[in-house]
């Protein structure tokens, strides 16, 4: 089913429903946004546009941007949303793979000295000029919808093809495993609409909810707050350096959050000390989710109960876990062979279920190692216990094999948080002739810089010393790419090449 149905029965049944905000100002109610999505769909379709032609999204977060979206699959055209945060090289070469025939963009000057040869158009009254289409055009459950773009932290990013049938799928799991969803409630844009936080409008638009776009185009903590009381019961997708840099502002503003329905946190590790200090000063608002592009936002969830249950005698383990599989979703940890792992013991984990993705785009060889059997074969490390919570230990590819041992980076990362004086850290492994690898951990310092004996003191009380790291790298900050995800990749190339930033 087209996801503009869902927008288009809104308007229907409560056309009149306050939709889209920028800031605390109301910008239009659902009729007026399924107008505006249907005049962006009279645009393409005067183009010729329609039913297997991708149209490029490569807006900031804005008042535009659901309605171009949904105007993209009025036409039945494919969405390929780009972070608005790329360099136009790198924009330049996702709309080149995906075949764009036309992108949505402000900066055509730069899009275009950069090698994007599809049609360009920007933002502007015109663009809901036309009379609108006046219904979706039809499509199938197994029509490709939006091209995900992978982040691209490893190489060049692949474009998971995620159908119709997916996104509905991935909908309907939030309602089951992550929250419910209200008329009242707000779902507020503070990361990229590209990517997390904009996959989660389907199901605001569905339970006819409002959406709010910061007038920052992003991620301000005061600003959120703020919005937050005006506008609350407001939810919100966040990474971890996200929910950190939110609960350092609110300490410091005194504010407990009020307005904030809900935070679902997820796209990268949230060590426990962190969810720790956010629960204690905002109160139960969380939900944890685990997924990938390839099966968006959808493989496992820990609920806001568990979170919030401090009384249970693992909450430590439970509050390092990414809790449970989604209600569409089966999870294994196996080996190899795809042989199931005993409960406790570290395999590659796989998913399958209606989430997951069509396949990606023109490239057999990624296809035939992450499609198999009808799993997909996630990348990561992880563990299940006997009652079906899931940890993970770190990508396959950031192991540390040291000595003939592995060691997983998380589990240091988490001991060295635990010293006062650690803002970050992450760990990556370095080539050594004797050891195969050893641990070397690079470290933000909180204030003052902490001394490396009592930095493996904080290890050596919570982990193996085989673990600890054999060295200490201090600089000022880590190196993340546009969704907060530290580039591990990044951090080895400064081993390989001595340039370590210290």
């Amino acid at each position: 089913m087209n996801p503009a149905e869902w927008l288009a029965r809104t308007a229907k049944a409560v056309p009149e429903a306050p939709a889209l905000f920028h800031g605390a100002r109301q910008i239009c109610d659902y009729a007026g946004f399924a107008r505006m999505a249907g005049s962006v769909g009279a645009l393409l379709a005067q183009r010729g546009i329609g039913p297997g032609d991708r149209v490029a999204v490569f807006l900031p977060n804005g008042p535009d941007y659901l309605p171009t979206l949904y105007g993209i699959w009025y036409a039945g055209a494919t969405a390929v949303p780009v972070n608005g945060k790329l360099h136009p090289r790198e924009v330049a070469w996702i709309t080149g793979h995906a075949s764009a025939r036309l992108v949505f963009a402000t900066d055509h000057q730069a899009l275009a000295g950069a090698g994007v040869d599809a049609e360009l158009i920007g933002p502007s009254a015109d663009l809901y000029a036309r009379a609108p289409l006046g219904h979706p055009h039809p499509l199938g459950a197994d029509h490709p919808v939006w091209i995900f773009y992978t982040s691209g932290t490893t190489g060049r990013p692949k474009g998971a093809m995620l159908s119709a049938g997916n996104l509905m799928a991935m909908s309907l799991g939030y309602l089951a495993d992550v929250d419910d969803v209200h008329a009242r409630d707000a779902a507020l844009y503070a990361a990229p609409m590209s990517h997390g936080a904009g996959l989660y409008n389907f199901v605001h638009v569905l339970r006819g909810a409002r959406h709010v776009l910061p007038e920052s185009g992003g991620f301000d903590p005061a600003e959120i707050l703020d919005l937050a009381r005006r506008l609350g019961p407001v939810s919100m997708f966040a990474a971890p350096t996200m929910v950190k840099r939110l609960v350092t502002a609110a300490r410091a503003a005194v504010d407990r959050g009020h307005g904030i329905k809900t935070i679902v946190y997820g796209g990268g590790p949230m060590y426990v000390a962190d969810i720790r200090e956010a629960l204690d000063h905002f109160g139960p608002k969380f939900v944890q989710i685990y997924g990938q592009g390839e099966t968006p936002m959808t493989i496992t969830a820990l609920s806001r109960a568990d979170l919030a249950d401090a009384s249970h005698p693992d909450r430590d383990r439970r509050l390092g876990s990414v809790g449970r599989a989604h209600s569409v979703a089966e999870v294994r940890v196996v080996d190899d062979a795809g042989r199931p792992k005993p409960h406790g013991e570290t395999g590659e984990i796989v998913v399958r279920g209606p989430t997951v993705m069509l396949g990606y785009l023109d490239d057999d060889a990624a296809n035939a190692k992450a499609l198999r059997d009808g799993w997909l074969w996630t990348g990561d490390l992880g563990r299940l216990d006997a009652d079906g919570y899931l940890t993970l230990q770190d990508r396959a590819k950031d192991l540390v094999v040291s000595g003939g041992t592995n060691i997983y980076p998380r589990e240091v990362e988490e001991a060295l948080l635990t010293h006062p004086g650690v803002s970050e850290v992450s760990v990556v492994g370095k080539p050594d002739p004797d050891w195969g690898e050893i641990v070397v951990a690079f470290v933000v310092a909180a204030t003052q810089r902490p001394e490396e004996a009592d930095l493996d003191r904080a290890c050596t009380d919570r982990i193996a010393r085989f673990k600890k790291p054999r060295r200490y790298i201090f600089v000022d900050a880590l190196p993340k790419n546009n969704y907060g995800k530290v580039l591990k990749t990044d951090l080895r190339a400064r081993l390989g090449s001595g340039r370590t930033g210290e």
